[in-house]
């Protein structure tokens, strides 16, 4: 028989939740007309919809939250996320933001317009989203082993180069303002995406002369 070693941290606070009984799951369900983003939050036993902030925070986030230089310019708290961002990846100028999703807001609105095609291995939904209100088109990419759930590939996000060389040669380098890859591949399950792919999918970005961007929120 297997142990499990218990988790090796404490847990100091505590947020009572509920279990509604099957009837009232169902019927709740059914209000929601079944879709679980219509939900109420009070209803839900255990949250499976997004990790997005829903984790515990460490003794040492919350004492940062207190500890934060809250300065309107100039913070000590910024020049520690540069030197962090600068440590990482080396980039000389970033921009700071809360979510992933206005990261790509940005992104989408200085470069993205009416009639442009945006190729990624799979687009997640607000980058989607996103790209399609600019006036673009988000284009799927992905090895077509993605689309079988009972293929045992051990890197389902990566981009099928074949497709997105077609792709870019049919589309024209014009109409494509960047190119894109999500790790991991969120859309698709949370698949991983190769280091070799993402070297190939670089190097025929590069070939064109198409920026890259790496949506990177789960890449650790």
């Amino acid at each position: 028989m297997p142990i499990y070693p218990p988790e090796p941290f404490r847990i100091k606070m505590v947020e009572s939740i509920r279990l509604i009984d099957a009837g009232r799951r169902e019927n709740a369900l059914q209000l929601a007309g079944y879709n679980i983003f219509n939900l109420k939050a009070e209803d839900i036993f255990i949250d499976l919809l997004t990790d997005s902030g829903t984790g515990a925070m460490s003794q040492e986030q919350w004492a940062a939250l207190v500890m934060g230089d809250e300065s309107y310019a100039g913070a000590r708290s910024f020049f520690r996320l540069e030197q962090a961002v600068t440590d990482i990846f080396g980039f000389r100028f970033f921009i700071p933001t809360h979510q992933g999703r206005a990261a790509e807001n940005i992104l989408c609105a200085m470069l993205v317009g009416s009639g442009q095609v945006v190729p990624s291995n799979m687009h997640f939904d607000t980058t989607a989203a996103n790209v399609s209100a600019r006036g673009g088109q988000p284009v799927n990419l992905v090895i077509h082993e993605a689309d079988d759930p009972t293929a045992l590939v051990p890197f389902k996000g990566n981009m099928d180069i074949a497709r997105l060389r077609q792709f870019i040669l049919q589309a024209g380098v014009e109409r494509i303002p960047f190119g894109m890859i999500t790790i991991t591949n969120n859309a698709g399950g949370g698949q991983p995406v190769s280091m070799e792919n993402l070297r190939q999918v670089a190097a025929t970005y590069h070939e064109f002369g198409l920026p890259f961007f790496i949506d990177a929120c789960r890449f650790a």
